[in-house]
């Protein structure tokens, strides 16, 4: 090797390992395989080498050619997670991360950058402070940092005098890391009494609910309690206060809420939030007041509007606080839960034949962030154990506990002695079981893959990520997800199917997916181990083991007649079906006489008649201008003013929607700001909506015609 130009050497090491992200074993082995290469070996060592390299290649330029498609499953910050809240800064002023959750605010856009280890949050601003025009930062830090060490941090930045505001991100627990109490165990008012003692010019406390705070006394000297719909006023005022300043910001982690909740340790509030779809109209504007991933796209007559999705929310609330009159709060009522389906008992399915084992058998499972794709591997790798065969097992999770992707390597061979590695090579999975599509379309996923050799089921579910939050006009890009896997496995190779739809509906609960998931790929033959060892696999996890245990039979009876099993789970409920140009003129034409009358109708028919000839005269055969007229002259026209929120509420469609949606005997309560009697906030300039009881439902249904009303109204402008 020596003996070999130095400068060969040199770009053989350059050609083969990248100077970033992680360095794989087929990378390494490929490298010394180029060394050797170049050496001078024998004929038939150098045409082994050659042959692996060939396949290397071949493997390594598929991979890079799928470059990361339009969406990744980024982590997020979960629903309810008060960190929606408390990251948010006020315009002109920028914040500094560190350890912890609210890390995740660096790709949120909320102007959050910079972060260092546990202990030195403030640190770098400090000697930064000198020599930049800025005049004050804001510093994040969790109250598990705060107690581990972040108190020294906090000590120096009052030494050094610099003008910094702590957020002291109070949730009640190590969200991070699964949720353990943070060590020390201090309250609020200790901290409080901490910080001021530390030199801290001025202390505050924000919180979802201020009434906890009954007794001040047992905090220091001026500390006041805000809710947190005043933390931008809060913050521009720390911000204007030379020196150290403190913000405390208490509000329960949402995921702790959620596990209390089900322990029966923590209150439940009975009440819950929805969007009357047809008062939305789509601007996003809760989603960009919440930061909240339950704010889901629903795809309408209308166009894209919003719902929450209430098996996820987490009864935060904040996105009430989008300018809107399209939420309403539902009191005492629960929402109502899929009925799960019995198995039928006569249903005997054939064997398949399983792959064998002459060498070692690759599993890649991907899927979200705590919808049990972990638990999958293990029931898959105590099945293998089960049967004397050997299995490794690696989870690549990171931040996916926040709903990022994840990704479980099983790997299965008759004898430990086979098993050299536990992650999947490149090219290496036998078999993608794919939870969520957008994961398994990652290159990550694809590099994974042999053309022709490895298998996929895919889960089709359309799960928006995060980004849905900052982007409301994002669309799905389903068919470049399946035509990135397809393109992977090899045609004939993979198997779709909607998961996620069809186990919620036969098991209610979509938590059942990833079992369900699992059946379908063992029915296509794809998973080397028995049915018996993998149900006693299921029973020995000890969790829900009737529903799981019925999860992957439903799933093995899709694979082998899916017509059966959608028959079972009932018809997909299309929210919207494609209307042409006539039925979408006629359409509008029905709404606008509901919301004016027939004359105003008629001007909204002679202005699309106008474009459609118009366009039929230069492009006979197009309508896309006079279908965008259609929509969007009906949108200008039906604004929607009181009357019109009225109206809409007043319609049968809105409680037929509630009643599919909650059961129970539940109360509404309707979030407004009517026009003239609002106040309006002095930071952001909107009127304040307000809480009115079910006695609005009254002037709803009031026999008076709004259409006079508006008319009458509309007069007087002119």
């Amino acid at each position: 090797l020596h003996r070999v130009d130095r400068r060969q050497r040199q770009m053989c090491i350059r050609d083969r390992f990248q100077p970033y992200a992680e360095l794989t074993p087929a990378m390494i082995a490929n490298a010394l395989a180029e060394r050797l290469k170049i050496s001078g070996l024998d004929q038939e060592g150098t045409q082994r080498i050659e042959d692996a390299l060939s396949r290397y290649d071949r493997m390594a330029v598929h991979a890079s050619g799928n470059q990361p498609p339009t969406m990744s499953r980024t982590p997020y910050f979960c629903s309810g997670c008060p960190h929606n809240t408390s990251t948010k800064v006020p315009e002109g002023s920028r914040a500094g991360a560190g350890i912890g959750c609210h890390y995740m605010a660096m790709w949120m856009d909320r102007d959050t950058s910079g972060f260092t280890h546990m202990g030195a949050e403030g640190v770098n601003w400090v000697g930064q402070a000198q020599f930049v025009e800025t005049n004050h930062i804001f510093q994040n830090i969790g109250d598990g940092t705060y107690n581990h060490s972040g108190v020294l941090a906090i000590r120096q930045a009052a030494a050094s005098g610099v003008n910094i505001t702590y957020k002291i991100l109070y949730n009640d627990a190590v969200a991070m890391t699964g949720g353990q109490p943070h060590e020390g165990g201090m309250t609020v008012d200790e901290v409080a009494r901490q910080v001021h003692a530390e030199g801290a010019k001025r202390v505050v406390i924000v919180t979802d609910e201020p009434d906890k705070y009954p007794d001040m006394s047992l905090f220091p000297p001026g500390v006041k309690v805000h809710h947190r719909r005043a933390l931008m006023a809060v913050q521009k005022d720390l911000r204007d206060t030379p020196g150290l300043t403190v913000m405390i910001y208490d509000q329960t982690c949402a995921a702790e809420k959620r596990r209390r909740r089900k322990r029966g340790t923590f209150p439940n509030p009975a009440k819950r939030a929805f969007i009357n779809e047809r008062v939305c109209e789509g601007c996003g504007d809760c989603g960009v007041k919440s930061n909240c991933v339950s704010v889901a796209p629903v795809e309408t007559e209308f166009g894209r509007k919003r719902r929450i999705d209430q098996s996820s929310c987490n009864k935060d609330y904040s996105c009430m606080d989008g300018f809107c009159p399209s939420f309403v709060t539902v009191l005492n009522g629960e929402p109502r839960k899929a009925t799960p389906v019995a198995d039928d008992p006569q249903s005997v399915l054939p064997a398949p034949d399983l792959p064998n084992l002459d060498k070692p058998y690759g599993i890649l499972l991907t899927g979200i962030g705590g919808t049990g794709v972990v638990t999958v591997n293990a029931v898959l790798s105590m099945a293998a154990h089960l049967e004397h065969k050997a299995a490794t097992v690696i989870d690549m999770a990171g931040l996916a506990q926040k709903g990022g992707a994840v990704w479980s390597h099983l790997r299965i061979a008759n004898s430990p002695e086979e098993l050299h590695a536990t992650r999947i090579a490149m090219g290496g999975a036998s078999l993608l079981l794919g939870c969520d599509m957008v994961t398994s379309a990652q290159p990550d996923s694809i590099a994974k893959l042999e053309h022709g050799v490895s298998k996929a089921v895919i889960n089709t579910y359309r799960q928006f990520t995060g980004d849905f939050t900052r982007d409301p006009d994002f669309q799905f890009p389903t068919d470049e997800l399946m035509q990135r896997i397809e393109g992977a496995t090899g045609p004939g190779s993979t198997h779709f199917v909607d998961g996620t739809d069809i186990a919620t509906k036969l098991m209610g609960d979509s938590i059942a997916t990833n079992l369900f998931m699992m059946g379908f790929a063992w029915q296509k033959g794809l998973i080397p181990l028995s049915s018996e060892a993998i149900l006693r696999a299921i029973e020995l996890n000890g969790v829900a083991l009737d529903m799981n245990k019925s999860a992957f039979q439903w799933g093995r009876t899709a694979a082998y007649d899916l017509s059966k099993v959608e028959a079972a789970a009932g018809p997909k409920v299309e929210r919207t079906k494609p209307m042409d140009l006539d039925e979408t003129i006629a359409h509008r034409v029905e709404e606008l006489t509901k919301y004016q009358n027939r004359r105003y109708a008629k001007r909204y028919e002679a202005l699309v008649a106008k474009v459609r000839e118009a366009e039929a005269a230069k492009t006979p055969e197009k309508s896309g201008l006079a279908m965008a007229a259609a929509k969007y002259a009906h949108k200008l026209m039906a604004f929607k003013d009181e009357y019109e929120v009225a109206r809409l509420y007043a319609e049968p469609d809105f409680r037929k929607r509630l009643e599919a949606q909650f059961e129970g005997d539940f109360e509404l309560r309707f979030n407004l700001a009517p026009p003239i009697t609002s106040k309006t906030d002095p930071v952001t300039g909107e009127q304040i909506k307000k809480e009115y009881g079910p006695g609005m439902e009254k002037w709803f249904h009031r026999p008076v015609s709004y259409t006079h009303l508006r008319a009458h109204e509309t007069s007087l402008h002119l």
